[in-house]
């Protein structure tokens, strides 16, 4: 099943920037999801489980490796990625 999801990192009580572009970084790295960013978060689109397991292993590695974050996620089962131009 397509999957879209929007997902937002909130990193508390430090310098935030880093850790969110780590965070997005890490997910580009991933071959198998498209990974678009804009300035209020970012979207991710791909098969459901294949989504889910890379936010799974990801939010994981992020609390891990920068402490506490909150994560915000919406999710949709359809693909609603736009079209380039």
């Amino acid at each position: 099943m397509k999957a879209s999801v929007e997902i937002s990192m909130y990193p508390l009580g430090r310098e935030f920037i880093p850790d969110i572009k780590d965070f997005i970084d890490c997910l580009k790295m991933h071959e198998q999801i498209i990974v678009e960013v804009n300035g209020m978060s970012t979207q991710i689109f791909g098969e459901y489980r294949t989504i889910m397991q890379i936010l799974t292993d990801e939010i994981e590695k992020s609390f891990e490796k920068h402490g506490k974050s909150v994560f915000v996620m919406k999710i949709i089962n359809a693909f609603l990625q736009k079209k380039q131009k």
